[in-house]
């Protein structure tokens, strides 16, 4: 599985580009600057989504975060921007 951001700069949901896979599954944390978590996701999700939408970051206040996602073969960090 290859997860791909759309951009690192999200409001209230992340957007994930994906490539096709044969054990489709997505794990993803989201830490604050400090490392704490602020919020995760285990899904796994239908061949042939290309597209998928984690949403309900709204609450959480702007700053610097760091996403952690992981497939079975991967694992990549991203710094993400949370605007208001």
């Amino acid at each position: 599985m290859t997860a791909r951001l759309k951009s690192q700069v999200f409001i209230d949901t992340l957007v994930f580009d994906l490539s096709e896979t044969l054990s489709p599954s997505l794990n993803a944390v989201l830490r604050d600057d400090q490392g704490k978590v602020c919020n995760s996701l285990n899904t796994k999700f239908e061949q042939g989504i290309k597209t998928f939408c984690w949403s309900g970051f709204n609450e959480l206040p702007y700053g610097v975060y760091t996403l952690e996602l992981s497939g079975e073969e991967e694992k990549r960090l991203l710094n993400l921007v949370k605007r208001i």
